[in-house]
């Protein structure tokens, strides 16, 4: 077939949760008089969430190569995004900061924003719209405040926008794209896979000159050096791989120890520096300055110490002080004091950031507890389970604040050892990950439930209910992140053992059966899609009854199935027998109904009938973005849908900017390379074919059949229509020509 693909909206996976009850997630959509009401939001003056201006030391060329990359193409006029990359500690940061406070007074506005997640991304926007509407009331979603945050930043041109840390470039995707008012500064890591727009500096470390004056600034703040001192400096500096966060640790703790010289300083680090076969090892130099500063904050304040190693297991960024201590403890706040003294913490008024590279030092060079566990981790937990579930009740209530500390819990579940004694805020798992799915972000609680599953293997046992489901929603998350593989194995594995400890047709038995069908389809095997949802149905029908949620989710998924295989004669009257079961059940617009109203205009359209497919699509999605809100995953899948409707009825005008909307909220929040994305991606391409656009077309097909080949593979049927859709767009500019 040549042409896009639609998608169902759901049921899809029915994932069983072992612990806890869900509850229902907030609607993310914001009215548009909310949304409109941003245009009349004015920043004030020099309106900035800054930290104050840093050392940045021999970074004049970086800088001046900023400016003009930013600038070149008529200052705000369009968007410019320029990348900063290089390896940990080498200051990419501080280059941004130093950037933005010598080019403040150019700017309306400017905002800092953590960026190492998309979670995070979204976390800073929803802070941006909380400063500029402090009044908004405490049930306000991050999400929704995020989502204000972006119409305000479209209102209002001229800003500067610092991503700091990105670890994906697909989570920039929709900000590079929709915001076009003002200037994009990105530090990363990464020096590859930046789309095209984006310009890269790879920034090195210091040269020697430089390096020794980074020293000598931090350490004699009062008064030049003396020539041997510079000396020393200069030696120190070689000997730190001039690496500037290791020369403005060692410098922090030099003004910190004012007796201390250099030269006994150097005589103090353990062995020389080891060099990697590439290189800078910047994690061993980290390593080897810290015996001394950590001996130092030791002896001057014990607690310092033990909130740095706290800080070591949590999200990097904008951790909560008051997850931390209490405002009324005075000890507190001076340990605080002295970690930023010796340059080991950014301190604000409100948060606590630290370097990924301290972090994860202080995480491999942790001391052992009394009780065998690392130093910090328990601390870390405890601060969460009080701030989340103060009652310790077994069952926490998920809540909007939750949403502050879901980047916390995700980086302890990323570094949980399975073993229930280790790990405090196991509890909190669960509900945390019901909460992203709630959101449609079940992607990102893989982490979350692979914490899950491996405790409940090591406290139940392998083929436990609660173990069961635990390896069912895991394999549903995988399923949500696109990656079928893992997906299946996990589900086959899954199924066997359940038709082995519950029995052929138990509840939990027909829900994986349901669940592996649907990743075989998505996966694009129909071949083993359709008879196991065939059977499904029946046994569903059998024990749920007619009109059980469960068994209309798999007659649903059936029903796509069948529309996937062209068999429309047998799709639509299930798809439509579906729908009204579906309304009488659930309600008019309820999730469910709404996927299957989506899935029959689908069908509907498939089978040529667009009359009726447009205004059932039209319907569905403009409850979809009342109800689940504008870019929630199913919304995303309705919008997507009508696009292919506008364009099959001819009507390109409608369908090319619905089609670019799409694919850049998914790109967001679904990966860049998630099969949905590349649905959108091929869809998208399609059109600026039909519309004649064959240079937009072309190198848009080209990328994607790349990405579906690696994804999907060579012969997924999503990856035949995109090569297709390419050849035919190829063929088209032959004939041109």
């Amino acid at each position: 077939m040549n042409g896009g693909s639609y998608e169902a909206a759901g049921p899809g996976s029915v994932a069983a949760h072992s612990i806890g009850t869900a509850h229902t997630g907030d609607v993310i959509g914001l009215p548009a008089e909310v949304l409109n009401a941003a245009r009349d939001v004015q920043a004030p003056p020099d309106f900035t969430n800054l930290d104050q201006p840093p050392r940045c030391v021999g970074r004049e060329d970086a800088l001046a190569w900023l400016r003009t990359t930013l600038t070149e193409a008529g200052g705000t006029a369009i968007t410019q995004a320029s990348t900063v990359h290089g390896l940990g500690g080498v200051g990419k940061s501080t280059l941004a900061l130093a950037y933005a406070h010598r080019f403040r007074r150019e700017y309306t506005a400017i905002w800092w924003i953590t960026a190492d997640s998309a979670a995070a991304i979204e976390q800073s926007l929803a802070e941006l719209a909380r400063r500029l509407r402090p009044t908004w009331p405490g049930t306000v979603s991050q999400e929704q405040r995020a989502e204000w945050a972006m119409a305000w930043l479209q209102w209002h041109p001229g800003w500067l926008l610092l991503f700091d840390n990105v670890e994906d470039p697909g989570d920039l995707k929709r900000y590079l794209g929709a915001l076009s008012g003002g200037h994009h500064l990105i530090t990363s890591r990464r020096a590859t896979g930046w789309p095209w727009s984006v310009r890269t500096y790879p920034l090195g470390t210091l040269d020697p000159h430089e390096a020794t004056e980074l020293i000598c600034g931090y350490a004699f703040p009062d008064g030049a050096p003396t020539a041997r001192e510079r000396q020393e400096a200069h030696e120190l500096a070689a000997e730190m791989g001039y690496l500037p966060l290791a020369l403005e640790q060692a410098g922090a703790y030099l003004r910190q120890n004012p007796s201390m010289t250099i030269t006994a300083y150097r005589r103090n680090l353990p062995t020389k520096l080891d060099k990697a076969a590439d290189g800078l090892d910047a994690e061993r130099t980290i390593t080897r300055i810290w015996t001394q500063t950590l001996q130092a904050l030791a002896t001057r304040d014990p607690l310092a110490v033990d909130l740095l190693h706290t800080l070591a297991w949590l999200a990097p960024d904008n951790v909560p002080i008051t997850l931390l201590g209490a405002a009324d403890d005075d000890d507190f706040h001076e340990a605080l004091g002295l970690l930023k003294a010796y340059s080991m913490a950014t301190v604000t008024r409100d948060t606590v950031s630290v370097h990924r590279l301290v972090q994860t030092v202080l995480r491999d060079t942790a001391p052992a507890e009394p009780d065998g566990s690392p130093a910090g981790r328990h601390a870390a937990e405890d601060a969460l389970m009080r701030a989340l579930n103060p009652g310790r009740h077994p069952h926490p209530y998920v809540t909007p604040q939750w949403d502050t500390h879901l980047p916390h819990l995700i980086a302890l579940a990323a570094t949980a050892t399975g073993d229930p004694q280790d790990d405090h805020a196991a509890g909190l798992y669960p509900a945390a990950a019901r909460r992203l799915n709630e959101q449609g972000h079940a992607a990102r609680a893989i982490p979350l439930l692979h914490a899950v599953l491996r405790l409940n293997e090591q406290v139940l046992g392998d083929v436990h209910p609660h173990t069961l489901a635990s390896r069912n929603n895991l394999a549903s998350a995988y399923e949500s992140a696109g990656d079928f593989q893992r997906a299946i194995l996990l589900l086959e594995t899954t199924l066997t053992q359940r038709e082995q400890v519950l029995g052929d047709v138990h509840a939990d038995t027909l829900i994986s059966r349901n669940n592996l069908a649907y990743a075989y389809e998505s996966a694009g095997d129909l071949q083993r899609a359709i008879p196991l949802y065939e059977t499904t149905l029946t046994q569903c029908e059998q024990v749920f009854g007619e009109t059980a949620p469960h068994t209309l989710a798999s007659r649903n998924n059936l029903a796509y199935a069948y529309e996937s295989a062209g068999d429309f004669q047998r799709a639509i009257p299930l798809l439509e027998t579906t729908l009204t079961q579906c309304e009488q059940v659930f309600g008019e617009t309820a999730p469910h109904t709404l996927a299957s109203r989506n899935n029959l205009a689908g069908a509907y359209e498939s089978a040529g009938d667009l009359q009726r497919a447009i205004p059932l699509l039209e319907t569905t999605l403009t409850q979809a973005e009342q109800v689940l809100g504008d870019v929630h995953p199913h919304t995303l899948a309705i919008r997507n849908n009508l696009a292919g409707a506008y364009e099959s009825a001819g009507d390109l005008r409608r369908a090319v900017p619905l089609l670019e909307t799409t694919l850049t909220q998914r790109e967001q929040v679904l990966g860049d390379t998630h099969p949905h994305t590349l649905a959108s991606r091929n869809n998208l391409a399609k059109a600026y074919a039909s519309a004649g656009d064959l240079q937009r077309a072309i190198p848009l097909l080209e990328t994607t059949l790349t990405q579906a080949e690696q994804v999907l593979g060579d012969t997924h049927p999503h990856t035949l229509t995109t090569r297709e859709n390419l050849a035919v767009a190829i063929r088209k500019r032959s004939e041109r020509v």
